[in-house]
């Protein structure tokens, strides 16, 4: 049996227009990794990329990475992709980086639809109002849906490296609960049903998609409304928990929720594992350091690489017990500013990487 291990890609390290706008002079999100204060003692930061830091648009910098993934058991970079009616953002590392690198030729993708527009200022500023700026929201209707689908279709789907379940195209959404909700249950299954017919005139079998981070309340509709599968993006740290969290603790309780998911979905899951969790670089030093919301709370804690190793061998045998096309994700490949990431850092090196390898081996693939 072939297991696939997905490693999401944050598409952000770059200069770009959108947040050009925002950013005085030179700024980027480097900045903010590079420059990351302790908030707490033993507090680890900054982190700090192994190599130094990249420009992930540039081709030679997604050669070096589709090498250390494919050296290290990582089949699949999945892109996180940013779209508001025809709008994109945070582009570059896909279609100037990975697919104009012929080293990438081979090597499998896939897309995240990112269905919030990214953040126009950073650091977040510790202000009144809702966690979500109402500007960063994506609304679509069927038409604009079926535009991205031919979008995607046309750039992404019909190369030979897109990754595929039983010939449909991977398609997920990481916000899909606002999705459904925002469209209704109706008007969203007309729209993947077209989206179906669509992608079959065009000779494959339909779209696969698959729901991310599934709200309780809509978890027994994806099924009904024609979503294929069930995931998460990081779904590590207790959201409404402690401040500070164990990574073992916290690991070991998402693992078991890991069945719950697909039960009550009748739909299959596919495991998402994070070797971390601390997004504090993406917030604004203030007075109060436990601020009870995004990105200063939650922070993880006591995470390093042979923990995560554990946690991973429990996503490839759930997948493989329960799923007849095993996949596990890993979220992620490089979300330097929130704690997660498997490129080397100046910590454990390639540690991480090292992680997924032994992974694998132990079980079997």
């Amino acid at each position: 049996m072939k297991i696939t291990v997905g490693a999401y890609v944050y598409p952000g390290w770059h200069d770009c227009s959108v947040r050009g706008k925002s950013f005085p002079g030179s700024f980027s999100e480097w900045d903010l990794v590079l420059n990351a204060p302790k908030r707490f003692d033993n507090h680890y930061q900054p982190r700090i990329p192994a190599r130094g830091i990249y420009d992930d648009s540039d081709p030679e910098v997604a050669a070096n990475q589709v090498k250390l993934a494919t050296a290290h058991g990582v089949d699949m970079f999945v892109y996180g992709f940013f779209w508001s009616r025809g709008k994109r953002a945070l582009y570059k590392p896909l279609d100037e980086g990975f697919l104009k690198s012929k080293e990438c030729d081979e090597f499998l993708f896939a897309v995240m639809w990112a269905n919030r527009m990214p953040r126009g200022v950073l650091p977040v500023k510790n202000a009144p109002g809702p966690e979500i700026d109402p500007g960063r929201l994506v609304y679509t209707d069927r038409d604009d849906f079926m535009n991205l689908i031919i979008f995607l279709e046309e750039n992404y789907f019909r190369r030979r490296n897109y990754f595929r379940i039983n010939n449909k195209p991977l398609f997920s959404i990481f916000d899909s609960t606002f999705f459904i909700n925002q469209l209704g249950f109706d008007l969203t299954s007309e729209a993947l049903n077209e989206a179906d017919k669509y992608l079959i005139s065009k000779g494959y079998d339909g779209l696969h998609l698959m729901g991310l981070n599934p709200a309780p309340k809509t978890l027994r509709h994806y099924n009904e409304i024609g979503f294929q599968s069930l995931s998460h993006y990081v779904w590590l740290p207790d959201w409404k928990g402690d401040h500070l969290q164990d990574y073992q603790t916290v690991s070991t309780k998402r693992a078991k929720e890991w069945a719950g998911f697909a039960n009550a979905g009748k739909l299959p899951y596919y495991p998402s594992v994070s070797p971390g969790w601390d997004a504090t670089p993406r917030g604004e030093i203030h007075g109060n350091p436990k601020t009870q919301k995004y990105p200063w709370w939650p922070v993880v804690v006591g995470e390093n690489p042979e923990l995560f190793r554990g946690f991973l061998e429990k996503g490839i045998n759930f997948t493989v017990k329960h799923n007849d096309n095993p996949i596990v994700f890993i979220a992620s490949w490089n979300e330097w500013s929130e704690g997660h990431y498997l490129e080397p850092d100046q910590r454990y090196g390639e540690a991480w990487l090292h992680a997924v390898k032994e992974a694998k081996g132990n079980v079997g693939f």
